[in-house]
């Protein structure tokens, strides 16, 4: 009996050593665990600041441009100078009495003159100064002078005479430096399908002389005639400078962008 009464009393005396011990082994295993915690977190900036500036490097070296783009946008701005120059020497003034009223949008290449003439509306298109042909046709002589002049170049353009919501003659023209030439005539109706089938006629050079004739007096009545197409002419070579210039200037734009 005096033996189990001094092991319950050693027993009693080691149960609270065992629950202490056992705090302080919670104790320390949860300190561990959150200085393992807290040291994680404390090397996360050190990750996240690497990349941004890997980043800023590759964008900042794909950026430069190869140094051909900047020796293309040299070459450009040199063409640019030269062709203003040339623009500058260029003023072309509408002459009075000029029954067409004059539509011209850059980077085109063809103009529009209209007119109203007794009810009828008058349209010219006007296309680029023709100068191939005036190398091919040296029996002509339409070649340019030694000057550079081009008053022998060919301007083709196509007439439109139109009734209010009716038919139309159109004329397929060709503007010389002595005169005009009528290439084709073609009678269209308002209403495009029916133009698919329609008789076109002959070549226009096929008709009487005297019905040739009457054409010719018809349009010159309405303002075509030699006077017109010598305007047109030296309008034409200054649109064909101004067009150069604008090409090459929005060249350069898009290398330099």
């Amino acid at each position: 009996m005096a033996f189990a009464s001094v092991f319950r009393k050693s027993a009693n005396s080691l149960a609270p050593l065992a629950i202490r011990l056992t705090r302080v082994q919670r104790n320390y295993h949860s300190s561990i665990f959150r200085a393992l915690n807290h040291g994680l977190q404390s090397q996360k900036p050190a990750v996240n600041r690497f990349y941004p500036n890997s980043f800023h490097f590759s964008t900042a070296v794909a950026s430069k441009k190869p140094s051909s783009d900047e020796s293309l946008v040299r070459v450009l701005e040199s063409e640019i100078q030269f062709a203003e120059g040339d623009n500058s020497e260029q003023v072309v003034g509408t002459p009075s009495g000029f029954p067409f009223e004059v539509e011209d949008n850059p980077g085109t290449q063809t103009v529009t003159l209209k007119r109203e003439y007794n009810g009828e509306l008058i349209k010219v298109d006007v296309h680029m100064l023709d100068l191939n042909e005036d190398e091919q046709d040296e029996d002509e002589d339409e070649v340019e002078d030694k000057d550079g002049d081009n008053t022998n170049a060919r301007i083709p353009f196509v007439v439109t005479v139109s009734k209010k919501d009716g038919p139309s003659l159109e004329f397929s023209c060709t503007a010389f430096h002595d005169g005009i030439g009528i290439d084709s005539l073609s009678f269209r109706n308002p209403n495009p399908e029916d133009d698919e089938l329609a008789y076109e006629g002959p070549d226009f050079n096929d008709l009487d002389e005297n019905l040739q004739k009457g054409f010719y007096k018809y349009l010159e009545v309405r303002g075509i005639k030699p006077s017109t197409t010598n305007y047109l002419r030296e309008y034409m070579a200054d649109k064909d400078n101004r067009e150069y210039l604008l090409w090459l200037k929005n060249l350069k734009k898009f290398v330099e962008e």
